[in-house]
């Protein structure tokens, strides 16, 4: 079963968390102002994939861009997945239960995301 993790990133521009899904041999990247919760909804801006080796990693990150340190990880079930939609069944210490991630408008800027509890 593919994994998930979510990252706590001290970024030296701002503290945020990393939601990652792995899908063969990359990790689908989303940054998020706030750890992921089952009480709310979430906005959260797409990132370039990341390498399968975060679902294991913890320390600083190249390139001075802070240090990252794992606040969850586990396994997935993939429901749905098209062009704009994720919905997955999360299986970790602290996420359980299905969320929504999907894409919402952008107007010139990075593409925005919606993860929301199901």
């Amino acid at each position: 079963m593919p994994g998930f993790v979510v990252l706590q990133h001290d970024h030296p521009q701002s503290l945020h968390w990393d939601f990652m899904l792995e899908f063969d041999d990359r990790m689908i990247t989303w940054s998020l102002p706030l750890p992921p919760s089952y009480d709310h909804l979430l906005t959260a801006t797409a990132l370039p994939d990341h390498r399968k080796e975060y679902l294991d990693y913890e320390g600083p990150v190249s390139k001075d861009r802070g240090s990252v340190a794992r606040w969850d990880r586990g396994t997935f079930e993939l429901l749905v997945r098209e062009e704009n939609l994720f919905e997955v069944n999360l299986r970790g210490k602290k996420l359980t239960g299905r969320l929504r991630i999907e894409r919402a408008g952008a107007s010139g800027g990075p593409w925005r995301w919606l993860l929301t509890p199901r």
